[in-house]
């Protein structure tokens, strides 16, 4: 074994668990775009719930990335905090230059997916949030009689829920592991 290839294991090991949650995020970004579309905004809070449960498993893997990766660099006795295209660059000859290289076109793709669901998931919640006036044409004390009514407190349960939702899809765009694989 070459003690020098140790840390980029687990490195590769982290990219993997990351990789892994990044699909899982993808399905459920389009999970949840197939609810929107089919008109199930019931399932919004289920759904936005999954989102948060995913987003923050993916930042402790974004913790761990960082260690494994701070760890391969002192191995290859380079500077902390490199990127992964850095990484590669400086990875030993053998499997790692290619293997690393694989995970990063991997995780560019998945993001890119994730880009595309999460602008079709914002557009069709913010179009619902902007087009759903309870009771169009009413006066300030007209919405305000609507209040008591059981329609007005499912518009307001919607509109929470889509608040909700629009920050879970938000919260996807993962601007830290887009600096670290160099997009």
């Amino acid at each position: 074994m070459n003690w020098g290839t140790v840390g980029a294991d687990e490195l590769s090991a982290t990219l993997w668990r990351e990789r892994r949650q990044l699909d899982f995020l993808l399905f459920l970004l389009e999970t949840q775009l197939l609810h929107l579309r089919a008109g199930n905004w019931h399932r919004l809070n289920f759904t936005a719930a999954e989102l948060e449960k995913v987003l923050e498993n993916l930042r402790f893997e974004s913790l761990a990335r960082g260690v494994e990766a701070s760890a391969v660099a002192a191995a290859w006795k380079a500077p902390d905090h490199l990127t992964l295209p850095a990484l590669i660059s400086i990875a030993p000859p053998g499997i790692w230059p290619e293997l690393l290289e694989d995970h990063r076109r991997g995780m560019a793709a998945l993001l890119a997916g994730i880009d595309d669901a999460v602008a079709a998931n914002v557009l069709l919640l913010q179009d619902s949030s902007a087009s759903s006036d309870p009771a169009p044409g009413l006066s300030q004390s007209g919405i305000a009689d609507l209040a008591r009514d059981t329609d007005e407190l499912a518009f307001v349960a919607r509109e929470a829920n889509v608040q909700r939702a629009i920050a879970a899809v938000q919260g996807a765009a993962l601007p830290t592991l887009r600096d670290f694989l160099g997009l």
